[in-house]
């Protein structure tokens, strides 16, 4: 029995941005209802590789393959209302209200007013905005509600994939724990396809199903926390190790203010 398609396939893509390799030469394949968190140093071509799978910019070498459908050969706009997209920091509109912000991409695809207003309330709801918040402007929210506008923003066309980009890296640890813990949570309930960057390993192992470790443009490692975590690349163990190191730390100097 053949194994099924991927709904994402990076096939041997590279980009580079003057005389620096951003990505280069990778490929990897994404499943259906998958989340697959991508970490490394800053600079090692993450956010790069969400833009290419989203084709805000094109690569120069390798094919990216959604759903069966090459992306080079489809209409890019099209494209990008059919994947949701969440920026650190939400990236609000900030002139418009919550409503109006979650309602933008149903309203740029000509959807129904009435049914916008619906989809709006079901969003909202989805992402547990109370519903009083609706006629707010953005800075009038905390960082927390602004992160939830933008998943519900997102989400709000239906996208089957979702490309998340440090969605949680200016929150609090404890607004960033329990948004992080309540998208896992509507990942699975929606069967999503869902890539994220981030820079916090502790992160990426709680709430992924599988990791992808990049260096330098490269791909150096894929697999599921478990086994990533047993790599036998140096970079790798080290990356995985500083929640640890952190961790350690943080015993000594508590053990030192209990004395």
């Amino acid at each position: 029995m053949s194994a099924p398609a991927p709904a994402i396939s990076v096939q041997r893509v590279t980009r580079h941005f003057g005389r620096v390799t951003a990505v280069d030469d990778v490929s990897l394949d994404i499943g259906e209802a998958e989340f697959l968190a991508v970490v490394g140093a800053s600079g090692s071509g993450k956010t790069t590789l969400l833009r290419l799978i989203n084709r805000l910019i094109a690569p120069e070498a390798g094919h990216i393959v959604i759903h069966g459908e090459d992306i080079a050969h489809g209409d890019a706009v099209a494209l990008r209302r059919r994947i949701g997209m969440v920026f650190q920091s939400g990236a609000l509109f900030p002139h418009m209200s919550v409503a109006d912000n979650i309602g933008i991409t149903p309203r740029l695809i000509g959807r129904p007013r009435r049914e916008i207003a619906a989809r709006i309330d079901e969003m909202m709801a989805l992402v547990q905005l109370a519903p009083e918040l609706r006629a707010r402007l953005p800075h009038e929210l905390s960082g927390g509600q602004r992160q939830r506008v933008g998943v519900a923003r997102a989400l709000a066309a239906s996208p089957r994939i979702m490309l998340m980009d440090e969605p949680f890296g200016a929150l609090d640890p404890l607004t960033r724990d329990a948004l992080g813990q309540d998208y896992r949570g509507l990942h699975a309930r929606l069967g999503l396809v869902t890539v994220m960057v981030t820079h916090d390993i502790a992160e990426a192992l709680l709430l992924a199903d599988r990791i992808a470790v990049m260096r330098k443009g490269r791909l150096i490692a894929v697999a599921d926390p478990k086994r990533i975590s047993q790599s036998g690349d140096a970079y790798v163990r080290d990356l995985l190790r500083a929640p640890r190191r952190q961790a350690e730390r943080l015993a000594a100097l508590l053990t030192q203010d209990a004395r």
